[in-house]
């Protein structure tokens, strides 16, 4: 008796597709967490609640619409909480949500995955500040 080999393209390819469908989890906390700035912007709140202007000087590069683009993202999912406070001029804060703190141990592992692969610890954005 012939014992077949097991296609390994053909289990990628099935992967992919499934990966490419409207279930996948990893798909969708991807879509949610992968546009460019938005770990960053989850790491500074995870620090402490933050205004509009300090999350801009916290990460230098990111451009003011941008950052309005990626924290209305963030809301929109559930992740982060936006309190407007009635002062003149207005006074605008971000926190996290409940939700928004579940994302802390895959912002971890990431600095933890980032300082083997940089063969350093202690980082400038650690998490331990």
């Amino acid at each position: 008796m012939k014992v077949k080999k097991k296609n390994v393209e053909s289990d990628v390819k099935t992967l992919n597709s499934l990966c490419l469908s409207k279930n996948c989890p990893i798909q969708f906390v991807l879509g949610i967490l992968g546009s460019k700035w938005s770990v960053l912007i989850l790491q500074e709140l995870l620090k402490s609640d933050r205004r509009t202007h300090e999350l801009l000087e916290a990460l230098p590069g990111i451009s003011s619409k941008t950052l309005t683009l990626r924290l209305r993202q963030l809301e929109k999912h559930g992740l982060l909480a936006r309190q407007v406070f009635p002062e003149v001029p207005p006074h605008v804060e971000y926190s996290l949500t409940d939700k928004g703190l579940e994302v802390q141990p895959v912002i971890m592992a990431l600095q933890q995955l980032g300082e083997k692969w940089l063969g350093e610890k202690n980082s400038s954005c650690s998490m331990d500040r």
